[in-house]
């Protein structure tokens, strides 16, 4: 990963620079202290990430960003702020910002953001390269073939905002285990998180454990994707994402409770309820549905 950091504080720059280095999950190609000044560059050196300040002299992060898209820039952002209110939230997603960064700067959230968003750009590359493979396929007029289940997941859980949490990996188990098993309905999750953890390799004794730290990273990916959904609720509730995935995978109600808070700036929120069968059960037949289309 190639990174380029965009902040009018150099103590926050040097502070960022030193986590990456610590890290090792890629190198600084650049830095500047302002937008204006930070544009050219950017575009000359096409790193895969911008680390960017919110609140800069002449041009702000948010303006900044417009303008390299504008210019055909096709990198990734993150967005450094101290203040994360409602409408530079909806602005920042707008423009294409999917992680944000508080300041005063903490380390242990940097490295969670950093490692969450590289894995997430590798996933997006993976399924680029099988969506160019699929329509190379398709093409030269060859016969269709089933699409992989977990390309279906992965697509999923990308557009749920998920696609870099640690729990990518035992979701996609989960289905692959139901699909092999043409499961008509889910068993009990205890049994099913077992089943998948047999699929990935975990020894017998392990497996106990390993189903409980399970069920909570997939209990977290969950809460994570209510966030995420809400939040673009809040802004428009006519975003597709949002119209898509709400009402089929979570309870809605709970959808809508985390957006009028959200939308209130309310600091008294609660975690939201999760239902973890019935996000598996509808991500499990759709995956069976996006199949059938193949066949």
């Amino acid at each position: 990963m190639r990174y380029f950091i965009v902040d009018d504080d150099k103590a926050s720059r040097l502070m960022l620079r030193n986590i990456l280095a610590e890290q090792d999950v890629g190198m600084v190609v650049g830095e500047s202290d302002s937008g204006v000044k930070a544009i050219p560059k950017i575009l000359s050196i096409a790193p895969d990430l911008v680390l960017i300040d919110l609140l800069m002299p002449e041009l702000d992060g948010i303006e900044t960003i417009q303008q390299l898209k504008s210019k055909g820039f096709t990198g990734q952002f993150i967005m450094l702020s101290q203040v994360v209110s409602k409408e530079m939230v909806g602005e920042a997603y707008q423009v294409g910002v999917e992680f944000f960064i508080h300041k005063p700067i903490n380390q242990i959230e940097v490295q969670s953001v950093l490692r969450r968003t590289a894995e997430q750009i590798r996933l997006k590359n993976s399924l680029m390269t099988i969506r160019e493979s699929l329509a190379q396929i398709g093409s030269v007029e060859q016969p269709k073939m089933k699409r992989p289940a977990k390309d279906i997941v992965l697509s999923k859980l990308h557009d749920m905002g998920i696609i870099g949490e640690s729990s990518t990996r035992d979701i996609v188990a989960i289905v692959e285990v139901l699909i092999e098993q043409k499961a008509a309905q889910l068993p009990p999750l205890k049994e099913l998180y077992e089943m998948a953890l047999q699929k990935t390799g975990v020894e017998p004794k392990n497996i106990a454990k390993e189903s409980k730290a399970m069920e909570q990273r997939i209990r977290r990916s969950i809460q994570t994707a209510m966030e995420h959904l809400a939040s673009l609720g809040a802004i428009d509730y006519t975003i597709e994402e949002f119209e898509y995935y709400a009402p089929r995978f979570f309870d809605f109600q709970e959808i809508t409770q985390r957006m009028k808070q959200i939308q209130e700036e309310s600091f008294l929120m609660k975690p939201a309820k999760v239902n973890a069968k019935k996000f598996l059960q509808v991500l499990y037949m759709e995956t069976l549905e996006e199949q059938k289309k193949f066949l």
